[in-house]
């Protein structure tokens, strides 16, 4: 796996290209994952992994001004990127962002009806990406719901192969990997509610919404 810091340089690096290298193609499944997610007018609201914005436009358009978005990255470069989307779309004021790692969110507990990551998930090893859904169900409210788009391990087809050996060899350009979504996501944490997968040039993707699990479950 990239270590942290690489991958902060790498996405710096990338902000400005992203949306031409990458963005385009996960358009589709971000906007799924959103419809899933189902926003309410009132929520609040976090985007871990907010890349370039697009999820969060969509966001803040669905909850309104009676509701709230926050969002997170790594990189200064995306959250740059996403601060000019958001003040072309007029969100800016209502959508709040910050650097941060998403293994130690800077927010307190509770305070999210919802959290939404996309292509973000898969980015981590298997301790981190543990770290990373406990502080989602940390700031999640009781029955607060998690959406996650996220590269599939499921299947065998050739684009998926070929895709997890150059990962292997390249793994600070190929940086997302397939991992086993629902498996992660029902290891205490969360019930899954419905679990969907799609096609990406032939790559699985997966586009799960959970339930966060409390103590009573």
């Amino acid at each position: 796996m990239v270590n942290i810091n690489e991958q902060k340089s790498n996405y710096d690096r990338l902000s400005k290209w992203y949306d031409y290298l990458a963005g385009c193609s996960e358009l589709r499944y971000i906007a799924l994952g959103i419809k899933k997610l189902d926003p309410a007018v009132g929520d609040r609201v976090l985007e871990i992994g907010c890349g370039t914005g697009y999820g969060l436009v969509s966001i803040a358009r669905l909850v309104g001004i009676e509701g709230r978005v926050d969002g997170v990255d790594l990189s200064q470069g995306m959250i740059k990127v996403s601060k000019t989307r958001l003040q072309r779309a007029g969100f800016l004021p209502r959508v709040h962002l910050k650097r941060a790692n998403a293994s130690q969110l800077p927010y307190g507990n509770a305070l999210f009806d919802a959290v939404f990551m996309s292509f973000t998930l898969e980015l981590f090893g298997a301790s981190t990406m543990r770290r990373v859904l406990c502080e989602c169900h940390r700031v999640l409210r009781d029955d607060g719901r998690l959406c996650v788009v996220a590269l599939s391990k499921s299947g065998c087809s050739v684009a998926k192969r070929i895709y997890e050996y150059l990962h292997n060899r390249f793994p600070q350009h190929i940086d997302c990997r397939p991992i086993r979504l629902r498996q992660q996501l029902e290891a205490g944490l969360f019930s899954v509610v419905e679990d969907d997968e799609y096609s990406l040039f032939g790559l699985p993707v997966s586009i799960t919404l959970a339930k966060k699990s409390t103590a009573n479950e």
